[in-house]
């Protein structure tokens, strides 16, 4: 599938804003199942400097700098990709899931590159609530395919999605309480549920493709950020890609931005002010829009 993808951050403040620095991820990465045709960024009011880089995990990231007085800064990102849905040797997936394990045994050639997604991060702490959570889906010998996949389905069933029931500081303890969250919780959840056992998996940012409801027309800047999580599979070493907010392993649907350990690493927009200003809002529209016709 093709698609124009369009994010927008706009922050408004209620005094004028002296100084300005940012840094964002909004920038699709060039993947074996996805190729970036065009991406751009136009900030208003003008830049006094912006710097397109890429990061530790090979994201595309972008610095900048305004120093113009302003009282409304707007970041429009456009790209256009193309996606495909990944494929994934069958012998990987039917490996044990103790194999996924770059801590402990593993012979893979490429393991020191899994190894930091296999170490507790800040957002993905390992709780002893999720560990034993996780452990009806690890059982001894499990393919990893069949034992992740299963983990993604538990998730889905028992955890209630619900914009309300946390904020961008919840943790996974809070999450396991409460039994709901958003995206970005479900993925840091599994997180933390996996590599307490040692596997090794990565935090995924990007964009959902939504569909309309039947008979209904897409809402033009309706969708949103999205967030899954990837697994290691070192027998062929391939990162298997589940979402458990869908309940389904990525697809052509899906446009990655880009991974680490957490979201902490690949948050769409963060930077520092400074202003005299007592308020701000922050208002975010992200539209998916297919250029082609789905496949039937």
């Amino acid at each position: 599938m093709r698609y124009r993808v369009t994010h927008r951050t706009t922050y408004t403040y209620s005094r004028p804003v002296e100084d300005s620095v940012g840094l964002f991820h909004l920038i699709p990465r060039p993947l074996p199942w996805q190729e970036v045709l065009s991406s751009g960024v136009v900030v208003t009011p003008s830049l006094s400097d912006m710097n397109r880089d890429v990061d530790y995990f090979g994201n595309s990231s972008t610095f900048l700098h305004v120093t113009e007085p302003h009282s409304r800064l707007e970041i429009e990102a456009t790209s256009e990709v193309v996606v495909q849905s990944p494929t994934y040797d069958a012998a990987a997936l039917a490996e044990p899931w103790e194999s996924s394990r770059p801590l402990i045994d593993s012979g893979a050639p490429d393991a020191w590159r899994a190894v930091e997604f296999a170490l507790e991060s800040a957002r993905a702490a390992h709780v002893a609530d999720a560990t034993a959570y996780a452990a009806a889906s690890l059982t001894p010998g499990r393919p990893i395919g069949e034992a992740v996949t299963d983990l993604m389905h538990r998730i889905h069933a028992d955890f209630t999605y619900d914009s309300t029931a946390t904020t961008v500081t919840s943790t996974v303890a809070d999450v396991m309480r409460e039994r709901a969250g958003v995206c970005q919780d479900f993925a840091h959840l599994a997180l933390a549920c996996l590599r307490a056992h040692g596997i090794a998996a990565r935090y995924v940012s990007g964009y959902l493709a939504t569909k309309p409801p039947p008979g209904k027309e897409r809402v033009v800047g309706a969708d949103a950020s999205h967030a899954w999580l990837a697994v290691w599979m070192p027998v062929s070493g391939e990162w298997l890609a589940i979402d458990p907010t869908n309940d389904q392993w990525a697809n052509d649907r899906y446009v990655t931005v880009a991974w680490g350990r957490d979201y902490g690493d690949v948050s769409p927009v963060k930077g520092i002010i400074y202003t005299k200003a007592k308020k701000s809002t922050l208002r975010v529209s992200v539209d998916v829009a297919p250029l082609e016709p789905a496949e039937v």
